[in-house]
C-alpha cells in the first residue's frame, strides 16, 4: 500500500507505482476540503508530446463511488464522476469526504512511466 499527501501530488507530482495487468488498484481519497482533482499522467517524450512509442498506460476499466454532479458545459446532464480518460491520462474530480476510485489496467504499467498529480488538500492511499 502506498500513501501520498497533497504536497507530494502538487505541481510535478510523484512518480507512479507499478500496475499489474488485470489487477484492480483501489485509490482511496480522504478530502477534508472542497472539490479537488487527481490525475495520472504518462510522462511525455522530450518533445512534450505522446508518440506511437509512448506507453498507453491508462487503457482499462474504471469505477468510482463518487456522486454525480452537474457538468458545467452541459447543465442538463449529469457527469458520473468528472472522469476524463485517454490512453495516456486519467483524471477525476475528488469530492469532499471519502471517495474510492478503482482502476484495472489492460496492460502492465511501469511506475516510472507516469506521474501521480493532484490539486486540493486530500490524502491518497493506493491498495
Amino acid at each position: 500500500m502506498a500513501s501520498y499527501t497533497y504536497t507530494q501530488l502538487y505541481g510535478t507530482g510523484s512518480i507512479g507505482e507499478d500496475l499489474t495487468i488485470n489487477v484492480e488498484k483501489i485509490f482511496t481519497f480522504t478530502n477534508p476540503s472542497g472539490s479537488s482533482y487527481f490525475t495520472m499522467e504518462t510522462i511525455p517524450t522530450s518533445s512534450g508530446f505522446y508518440e506511437a512509442s509512448s506507453p498507453k498506460n491508462f487503457i482499462g476499466v474504471y469505477s468510482s463511488n463518487a456522486h454525480p454532479y452537474r457538468n458545467p458545459s452541459n447543465p442538463s446532464s449529469m457527469d458520473p464522476w468528472g472522469l476524463v480518460t485517454s490512453s495516456y491520462i486519467v483524471s477525476i474530480v475528488v469530492q469532499p469526504g471519502t471517495q474510492v476510485f478503482k482502476f484495472t489496467p489492460a496492460i502492465t504499467v511501469t511506475g516510472t512511466t507516469y506521474y501521480l498529480k493532484g490539486t486540493g488538500m486530500y490524502s491518497l492511499n493506493i491498495t
